[in-house]
C-alpha cells in the first residue's frame, strides 16, 4: 500500500531520505538541505510529495518530487514547476525502482485531490531515459488529461566506462592549451571539500561570474540580491554535508577558472562554471572541467557526471555521453482547464522568443571577426 503525504521541506527526514538515495537514482536539487533553503529563505514556496510503503515495519520512504507552487504575476494562475527553486537543474522524482510504478500514479492521484495545489504542472528538465519518465507517461495517458511535449534536448552527461572523448581534435587542443598555460606561471587545480574553503572558494566563482559577460547582461548571481543571498546559503547548507565543493584553475596561487559542484548519492552534478575572460585563450573552463573529471572518477563513490547544461554548451565537447531530457507541461487529471491554456500559450510564446533570439545571435556572431567572438567555453 503507498500513501503520498504532501509537506512543506521543515521536517526531518535526513535518515529517510539517506534510505531512498542509497535506492533511487540521485537529484541533488531535491536534497532535504537544498530545499529547506528554498522554504526557509522565502526563494520558493516548496511541496514535498513523500511516497511512503505503508506495508513495511517501520513504514519506508519510497519516493520524493518536491514541487514550487509558482505565479508569474498577481492576475497569472499558479501553477506546480517541477523544479523545486530557481537554479534546479533536473526535476526527475528520486523513487525507489522496485515502486516506481505504484508511486507515480500515487503522486499524480494526490496532487489532483490535494484542494491547495494547482493542477497545471509545468516539467521541465526531466530525464526521459527513466522508469518515472515511463510511469508517468502510462498514467497521463490513463487519466485522459492535457499535456504538450515542449521542448527535447540531449544533455551532456559521463560515467566512468562511457562518455568521456579521450582523442581528438578537442584533446589535442585542451593538451595545448594545458601547455601554454602553463608558460603563464605554475599550474594547479584545487577542490578542497572543507566547508570554510567551499565558501572562500565559492565567492571567488561568485566574483568570476559577476566579472563576466553574465554580469554584463545582468544574469550573474550578485546581480540579485535575493538570488545571491539564496545561492550562498544552498551552498553552505550543502557543503556542511559533503555534497557542495568548488574547483578552482589557478596560475602562480591565481585561481582564474571556478566550477561549482554538486553531489548526491553516487552523482556529481558541474552546477555553475566562471572563468577569468583574460585567460579565455587557454579554454580556462574547458580545461578545468577536464581535469575535475579525472579528479572525480578517481573516486570510487563517484559513478557519474551530470552536466546540468544544454547540448551546445562546451561540456559537449568534453564528453560524448547524452541524457535525454524533456520539458514538458500537463494537466493533472482528466480534461484540461483555463489555467493550462494560458501557460501553453505562454511558455510557446517564450520558446518561440528564444528560438528568434538564438537565431538572432547566431546571425550576429557570423558576422563579427573571430576575435570579437565569445569563447566556447563562455556559453554556460
Amino acid at each position: 500500500m503507498i500513501s503520498v503525504s504532501i509537506c512543506s521541506p521543515n521536517g526531518d527526514i535526513a535518515a529517510a531520505w539517506a534510505d531512498l538515495v542509497a535506492r533511487a537514482s540521485s537529484n541533488v536539487f531535491m536534497e532535504p538541505a537544498a530545499l529547506r533553503v528554498a522554504e526557509a529563505t522565502g526563494f520558493a514556496d516548496v511541496r514535498m510529495l513523500l511516497a511512503w510503503d505503508d506495508a513495511a515495519t517501520p513504514c519506508r520512504l519510497v519516493g520524493l518530487w518536491a514541487l514550487q507552487i509558482k505565479r508569474i504575476a498577481s492576475f497569472w494562475p499558479s501553477v506546480l514547476d517541477a523544479r523545486p527553486y530557481n537554479y534546479a537543474f533536473l526535476s526527475t522524482p528520486v523513487v525507489d525502482p522496485a515502486y516506481v510504478d505504484d508511486v507515480m500514479p500515487a503522486m499524480l492521484r494526490a496532487i489532483q485531490h490535494d484542494p491547495e495545489l494547482p493542477k497545471v504542472l509545468h516539467l521541465h528538465s526531466f530525464a526521459q531515459e527513466t522508469a518515472c519518465y515511463a510511469a508517468l507517461q502510462r498514467e497521463l495517458t490513463r487519466q485522459g488529461g492535457a499535456q504538450r511535449m515542449l521542448d527535447e534536448t540531449n544533455r551532456p552527461y559521463a560515467t566512468r566506462e562511457e562518455g568521456i572523448k579521450k582523442s581528438g581534435s578537442t584533446r589535442k587542443k585542451l593538451r595545448q592549451d594545458w601547455n601554454r598555460l602553463s608558460g603563464q606561471g605554475a599550474v594547479d587545480v584545487i577542490n578542497d571539500k572543507t566547508p570554510l574553503r567551499v565558501m572562500e572558494a565559492f565567492e571567488i566563482f561568485l566574483k568570476l561570474e559577476q566579472a563576466s559577460w553574465k554580469g554584463a547582461r545582468g544574469t550573474a548571481l550578485l546581480c540579485d540580491e535575493t538570488d545571491a543571498a539564496f545561492v550562498r546559503k544552498l551552498v553552505e547548507m550543502l557543503s556542511a554535508e559533503g555534497r557542495a565543493s568548488v574547483a578552482l584553475l589557478r596560475v602562480d596561487g591565481k585561481a582564474i577558472a571556478a566550477q561549482v559542484l554538486m553531489y548526491s548519492a553516487h552523482v556529481a552534478y558541474t552546477w555553475k562554471t566562471a572563468f577569468d575572460a583574460d585567460y579565455a585563450r587557454f579554454s580556462p573552463g574547458m580545461l578545468l572541467v577536464d581535469k575535475i573529471t579525472e579528479q572525480l572518477f578517481a573516486d570510487p563513490d563517484i559513478a557519474a557526471l551530470d552536466s546540468c547544461s544544454y547540448e551546445d554548451g562546451f561540456m559537449a565537447k568534453l564528453w560524448t555521453g547524452r541524457r535525454k531530457m524533456a520539458e514538458m507541461l500537463i494537466h493533472v487529471g482528466p480534461g484540461t482547464s483555463a489555467a493550462f491554456a494560458l501557460e501553453q500559450a505562454r511558455l510557446l510564446g517564450y520558446h518561440e522568443a528564444k528560438r528568434l533570439r538564438n537565431q538572432w545571435r547566431a546571425r550576429r556572431a557570423a558576422t563579427q571577426p573571430a576575435s570579437a567572438k565569445v569563447p566556447l567555453a563562455q556559453a554556460s
